[in-house]
């Protein structure tokens, strides 16, 4: 197994919606780690697959498109490169929403991924978000954060969060919170890491918290590690 002993690891999950992702970016900007939003490559993976025609499942997982993460040199946000080209805002659609629990729950797309994340968390200080990086990814992250919130609030977030970055057609707060409770179903029964806490993870519910607010909350648990970490404890 990839060890990590050199880095260190932030792993926040949760269900789509949970505030984790804009939370993890800004804990990592603060903290000066490399933000990794391991979705985003799931959902490179399920845009390839439906850009080819949804081919045969079999044969589409013979050849795994090559997914990659950068940041942009001027925004600094992270880019996720399919086959080297950027599809950050491509992979927002409804489309992909609809299909990614599917493709991320495949063996062998989950075995590239995972090892692609953990790569990543090798050689650098991470925050890392996703469904299942304290219990798959890395078990043994220095600090795991669970993050809940009520569907009505996740959907809702979920549906500013599309309107402000996709082109295409967005569905209705409705139709988003039906999905969200499908997905919800689907990631927490499937067979292959599903979404669930990790034993020693911080419960975060973050329906009445600001995005600093959960920022603050995880940044403060982490002082203590990053100070532990510093004096080569």
């Amino acid at each position: 197994m990839t060890t990590y002993k050199h880095s260190i690891i932030i792993a926040i999950d949760g269900p789509a919606g949970s505030g984790k992702s804009t939370t993890a970016r800004l804990v990592a900007e603060r903290l000066g780690f490399i933000y990794v939003d391991t979705g985003a490559m799931y959902r490179a993976v399920t845009l390839a697959w439906l850009r080819e025609g949804k081919p045969d499942i079999e044969v589409f997982l013979r050849n795994l498109p090559d997914i990659s993460l950068s940041r942009d040199p001027q925004t600094h946000r992270q880019m996720t490169l399919l086959e080297g080209v950027d599809v950050t805002d491509q992979i927002r659609t409804s489309e992909v929403t609809e299909q990614v629990s599917y493709i991320s729950s495949l063996k062998t797309v989950r075995e590239k991924m995972v090892s692609l994340q953990r790569n990543i968390g090798t050689d650098h200080n991470v925050v890392m978000d996703g469904r299942d990086i304290g219990t798959a990814v890395f078990p043994k992250a220095d600090l795991k954060v669970f993050m809940i919130a009520d569907i009505q609030k996740r959907a809702s977030r979920r549906l500013e969060e599309m309107k402000s970055k996709s082109k295409h057609h967005v569905p209705s707060l409705d139709e988003l919170i039906q999905q969200m409770k499908e997905r919800d179903t689907y990631d927490s029964s499937r067979e292959i890491d599903p979404l669930k806490m990790a034993d020693d993870a911080m419960l975060l519910d973050t329906s009445e918290l600001t995005i600093e607010d959960q920022a603050t909350i995880i940044i403060e648990k982490a002082k203590p590690i990053i100070i532990k970490h510093s004096h080569g404890a």
